[in-house]
């Protein structure tokens, strides 16, 4: 018998396959498939079932293709009406050779979510293990925003599929959620993938909460964002996505050639470093740094047109079109050959945004200057504690607030490290916005040296 992981990051999903023999089966693959092939093969194993957990709202599902391939079939929850696969409900029972996979119905992050237990049959019918996709994490448990007019009723399904059904499982069960920590589908997801029911039975944070009524008011008082990209994967993930046969491989552009992508609407992505795309960046470009595109691009990126990466070096075009496609951004056309030295050897213009120090920044703040310091962290970071006297859009959000801002005052632009506070300079940018200047290292650096924080 075998169990592997597959982690994802990024977007911080974990898939798995496990087998038996000859046979094996796969609990929520990502899109790029091939690996789950790979796995099977080195086992000597065939894919005969594919597990969906749920509908995924921040990846797309693999299962199609796989099954394609494969010839397994796809399972997933009779309470949401796919137009592929099979529903399964409470009870059904899939053999794989000696392991027995059982499904529960586990609502209450969507209404169509299962757990699948795994039992050893040579050993009894214990419960050794239990794939939980988002309705329990390791260190917190799955979202249940997606139905705001039915808030309090899904929270609680939420509640009884872990106190009713899972829980009592035992607290001897081996625990594989769908996501890991730095996942959009939960706030206080632990750091490690490993657990146990038990363990999180004594130390999960939102398993402590007294009673059923504390649990509901506390998912309901959550905030979570719904990047726009939720509603796209939520259409791939029931309908089914574009086939994908292998990832693809974008060739180097010249300068010119991206010009006139950009005159058609093509979107160019720089995922160089803040300091990087301050220095020169192209003109309309948009910043990505490499280790925030999984976390942004589904804000900021759109579906209907091509993408163009600019990167620090080719490495990191292979590893952004693999987050890209994950999300369902199939466009990527091509990245700029040589980098943004071949851009300014052209001899076309490029754009700079100026960098502020910490202590430039408060002093200014301080000062009778007309200053806007736009804070672009999530709001709940924003309440933890900010710079007395900046404002607050979310930056997944700031395309949308353009207007409440006042182009004619210096804007600087402020986060947690710098990274969020260059993507929203570049939007600024972009919408024409000229005094535009980006507060270098922001929080972090004003914790370092002292600035003074307010909650107020």
């Amino acid at each position: 018998m075998f169990l592997e992981k597959i982690s994802s990051p990024g977007l911080a999903h974990l898939s798995y396959i496990i087998g038996d023999g000859d046979q094996a089966a796969v609990i929520d693959p990502r899109r790029d498939w091939h690996i789950y092939l790979e796995i099977a093969a080195r086992q000597g194993a065939r894919i005969t079932h594919i597990f969906e957990t749920h509908r995924n709202e921040d990846y797309v599902i693999g299962s199609r293709d796989l099954a394609r391939e494969t010839g397994a079939q796809i399972h997933h929850g009779q309470a949401l009406d796919f137009d592929y696969g099979q529903a399964v409900a409470d009870g059904d029972t899939f053999a794989v050779n000696d392991l027995q996979l059982e499904v529960l119905e586990t609502p209450g992050h969507t209404d169509e979510s299962i757990s699948v237990v795994i039992r050893d049959r040579q050993f009894g019918d214990t419960p050794v293990g239990v794939f939980t996709g988002d309705a329990l994490f390791v260190g917190d448990v799955g979202r249940t925003d997606f139905y705001p007019d039915r808030a309090q009723e899904v929270a609680g399904f939420l509640h009884d599929s872990i106190f009713e059904k899972l829980l009592p499982l035992g607290d001897q069960v081996i625990l594989y959620p769908a996501h890991g920590a730095g996942s959009v589908c939960g706030d206080g997801m632990a750091s490690r993938e490993f657990s146990t029911l038990g363990i999180e039975r004594l130390h999960n944070p939102a398993l402590q909460k007294g009673s059923r009524e504390a649990f509901i008011e506390a998912k309901v008082a959550e905030e979570h964002e719904q990047p726009p990209y939720f509603r796209k994967m939520e259409e791939y993930n029931q309908y089914g996505a574009p086939p994908l046969d292998h990832l693809p491989v974008p060739p180097p552009l010249r300068p010119d050639a991206i010009e006139k992508f950009m005159d058609d609407g093509a979107q160019v992505v720089d995922l160089r470093s803040p300091e990087a795309f301050a220095g020169a960046f192209i003109p309309g470009s948009l910043a990505l740094p490499a280790d925030m595109l999984p976390g942004y691009a589904g804000f900021l990126l759109d579906y209907d047109h091509d993408i163009i990466l600019v990167p620090e070096t080719r490495d990191q075009v292979s590893v952004a079109v693999r987050h890209l496609v994950r999300m369902g951004f199939d466009r990527t056309v091509g990245y700029l050959g040589e980098g943004l030295h071949a851009w300014e050897t052209s001899g076309r213009s490029y754009g700079r945004i100026p960098s502020v120090h910490s202590r430039s920044l408060v002093e200014r703040l301080k000062s009778d200057e007309p200053v806007t310091v736009l804070d672009v962290r999530k709001p709940t970071e924003w309440r933890a504690g900010r710079l007395r006297g900046s404002e607050h859009i979310f930056l997944g959000d700031l395309p949308d607030h353009l207007d409440e801002l006042d182009s004619d005052r210096p804007i600087i632009t402020f986060c947690g490290s710098g990274k969020r506070a260059i993507i929203a300079a570049s939007i600024l940018r972009r919408h024409g916005f000229e005094k535009v200047e980006n507060g270098l290292g922001s929080m972090s650096a004003c914790q370092s040296i002292g600035c003074p924080i307010t909650k107020d």
